[in-house]
């Protein structure tokens, strides 16, 4: 039987290590599947978005705080821009 040189065994375990490691690290970065949900005086209730892949909450909040976005439909295709703040969907 051939034994295998350390060598080799010491690099596929360390490459394991950082394989594992960045999938990890891409896993954190990504966020919570799930619906935002935001408030602002001017609108009644709780607007709640599904994100789109690759959008995030904080993308969401973005825009509807940004007073020359257009084009999305966020909220029923509200208009009211600024004040929006985002609050936990749980609590609602």
């Amino acid at each position: 039987m051939r034994r295998v040189p350390r060598i080799i065994t010491g690099l596929v375990l360390a490459l394991t290590l950082v394989l594992g490691g960045l999938a990890v690290v891409a896993a954190a970065g990504e966020e919570e599947a799930g619906p935002c949900c935001f408030t602002n005086p001017q609108y009644t209730g709780v607007c709640t978005v599904y994100p789109s892949e690759g959008e995030t909450c904080a993308d969401i909040l973005a825009y509807l705080n940004n007073p020359m976005s257009t084009g999305k439909t966020y909220c029923g295709g509200t208009k009211i821009r600024g004040g929006w703040t985002q609050v936990d969907c749980q609590d609602r």
